[in-house]
């Protein structure tokens, strides 16, 4: 059996649904893949008070935005101001939160929050999510109503509202799913208002 990680984004939930939807799903740690772990509109997401509340009901907080975050520090990583997933799961930063996932879920049942409500506006399925299952890690997101969606699921849904065939005769479905994933990406990925500067993008944000 594949082990299981688990997503949720806080979206504008009080912290006492985040809890339920945590509790639910008998999660023991989160880590935060925020690059800018706060929130101007939802101020009981800031890194300090969520990891406080979190710690009273027995939830490990962990930050893995400077890893597995949606805006590199890696100028390398941008091309025309936006970011490339594909050159972020190249590096070695990547690589190691990844690592740090795996080596989390061995003590906890780990789920990865972000912001976005809708998982598939987020990173954390687009980019994160998309190499943990590669590693052979089912991913199930928890969505606000509480049911879960596995990375499969999610994918198939996209597709479907891509309007992209399962495979052809022509190309195989991991063919089309890569399609898939470059299409959200380029709907999503961070961009930084500098558009003319390869410069890692400043400011709070996911």
């Amino acid at each position: 059996m594949p082990q299981t990680v688990f997503t949720i984004g806080h979206s504008t939930h009080t912290l006492e649904r985040l809890i339920a939807l945590l509790r639910l799903h008998e999660i023991t740690a989160v880590g935060d893949v925020r690059s800018r772990p706060y929130s101007r509109t939802n101020p009981q997401f800031n890194r300090e008070s969520l990891k406080d509340r979190l710690r009273t009901v027995g939830i490990t907080y962990v930050f893995l935005g400077k890893e597995l975050g949606a805006r590199s520090e890696d100028s390398s990583c941008y091309e025309n101001g936006r970011v490339q997933y594909g050159r972020v799961a190249l590096t070695e930063l990547f690589r190691q939160g990844l690592d740090r996932v795996q080596e989390g879920m061995k003590k906890y049942c780990l789920a990865l929050m972000c912001a976005e409500k809708e998982p598939l506006e987020c990173h954390r399925t687009i980019l994160v999510a998309r190499h943990l299952s590669a590693r052979g890690i089912d991913v199930q997101h928890i969505l606000a109503s509480g049911r879960l969606e596995s990375q499969t699921e999610i994918l198939d849904r996209l597709m479907r509202q891509l309007n992209l065939p399962e495979s052809d005769m022509f190309r195989s479905r991991e063919d089309v799913q890569s399609d898939a994933y470059r299409i959200q990406e380029s709907r999503i990925a961070y961009a930084s208002n500098d558009v003319k500067s390869n410069a890692p993008p400043q400011g709070v944000g996911r």
